[in-house]
């Protein structure tokens, strides 16, 4: 299995337009699709729509026929017939799921809910006040939404860690309602391991429908008005979790009229390594992110003899996979193994691709870490690869792509809380900023703010 991974030498200055092409392919623009997507596209809508432009027909569609249309795009996508009454999960059925899982499975489950739980309430805010000196009070009053959509993907695998990491973390911060939604595919929504964790989850609402239609559904609701609505798809506040480029694209279009977690795309990694890496090691972490298919995978050190002992482990473990040739298709097209000068040079690419994952398996990481700003989630030393953060520590797996990380975090409790400011003058605090007020209403000629001070003095 000869792997035709790109080499680039940083050190060089003719590397800057691999760079370049580097940076470019982990942002992609959200409108490249395949041949099969594309001949997908015109059988479905009859022409060939961009991946932007089918989303937008979608979601405008479900918007303006409710269930019917998702409906439809269930059958058309997926390939899955279902009738309304059929798109949620009877409780009976999840109920079936979780007494048929294995107890070893429901075990872990358990477990790995207690990791994601302890951190995620740790790390939640709290109400904070502030006293005056005329004796009011500022106070930041934090409160959880009401309800949240969860995106869980079922394509190729089935995810029940997604669940865990995005319903955990709306648990901790005290979201009442969580609505789940999975394609309806063997993966999906006929997962028994997905709907018996959401059931130990104590969540009671997953409906099959997946894609943008999903996304659509949760923001804009199916047929929300009574009776016909009982048992459908209620609108929620905000949408989180991972998918395709379509429910990527999806998410972008209708958030304002919901929130929505980020705008993520294919899964990656960044491994910092030196001469005390094993080559095992680092040629293991990046072909675990390369499997996402895509998925890229990027390493990057100055010990030089270290480029081709990773090159000749990936092809050796690569064989040995049974996802092995998805693996090397995202490493040809998403990967890459890169010569810095040093540690410094290091950090600072780093913070060029602001990566979704960066692993510094390298000595003394802490000192390196402390060079580098942007990365949605810094995994530290020789005992800590990226499934660790995937399945069991607690921070969520749902973390910002295509160095989105520059100005984007990873999916936590807090995100799940909205606030407000609550603001009590007593009379001696109004006349201490009175003069204040004043002055710079009139400055912007808004009279009637200055008014409604003034009359309070007279």
């Amino acid at each position: 299995m000869k792997l035709k991974i790109a080499r680039i030498d940083a050190r060089r200055p003719e590397s800057l337009s691999a760079l370049q092409e580097l940076r470019h392919k982990l942002a992609p623009d959200g409108n490249v699709v395949s041949d099969a997507g594309r001949r997908k596209t015109i059988e479905v809508f009859g022409e060939p729509l961009t991946p932007t432009q089918v989303v937008e027909r979608i979601c405008d569609d479900v918007r303006d026929r409710g269930v019917e249309a998702a409906l439809e795009y269930g059958e058309k996508l997926d390939g899955a017939r279902l009738a309304a009454d059929e798109l949620r999960v009877p409780a009976e059925e999840l109920a079936a799921a979780h007494a048929a899982a294995e107890p070893e499975f429901l075990e872990t489950v358990r477990r790995l809910r207690a990791n994601i739980l302890r951190f995620q309430s740790a790390i939640l805010h709290t109400d904070v006040s502030v006293d005056l000196p005329g004796g009011g009070s500022l106070r930041q009053r934090y409160l959880p939404l009401e309800r949240v959509g969860l995106c869980v993907p079922g394509g190729a695998a089935a995810y029940p860690s997604t669940v865990l990491m995005t319903a955990v973390p709306a648990q901790a911060a005290g979201v009442k309602e969580l609505a789940v939604v999975a394609p309806p595919t063997k993966f999906g929504s006929y997962n028994t391991d997905l709907l018996a964790t959401c059931h130990e989850l104590g969540i009671d609402e997953v409906y099959r429908v997946g894609g943008a239609q999903a996304v659509a559904a949760m923001a804009y609701g199916l047929d929300p008005s009574p009776p016909q609505g009982e048992g459908i798809l209620r609108k929620v506040d905000k949408i989180v979790g991972p998918g395709n480029l379509f429910v990527a694209l999806a998410k972008r279009h209708v958030y304002g009229t919901v929130d929505i977690d980020s705008i993520a795309g294919p899964s990656e990694v960044i491994v910092i390594a030196d001469q005390s890496t094993p080559a095992r090691y680092a040629a293991a972490d990046l072909i675990a992110q390369a499997e996402h298919a895509p998925g890229s995978a990027v390493l990057v050190t100055w010990h030089e003899p270290l480029i081709e002992a990773v090159a000749e482990e990936l092809e050796k473990q690569l064989a040995e996979l049974s996802r092995g040739e998805l693996a090397k298709q995202s490493l040809e097209a998403f990967g890459a193994l890169i010569t810095v000068g040093d540690r410094a040079q290091a950090a600072r690419l780093c913070d060029e691709l602001a990566t979704e994952h960066l692993h510094l398996a390298c000595e003394q990481p802490q000192q390196l870490l402390d060079q580098i700003r942007c990365a949605g989630a810094v995994f530290m030393g020789p005992h800590s690869p990226v499934p660790v953060g995937d399945y069991a520590a607690g921070p969520s797996h749902v973390l910002p792509t295509g160095a989105t990380a520059r100005f984007a975090s990873g999916l936590s409790s807090n995100d799940f809380l909205r606030s407000n400011s609550v603001i009590e003058f007593t009379a001696k605090d109004l006349k201490a900023n009175a003069e204040d007020i004043v002055r710079i209403a009139e400055k912007e000629s808004l009279t009637a703010h200055a008014a409604a001070v003034s009359v309070r003095l007279e």
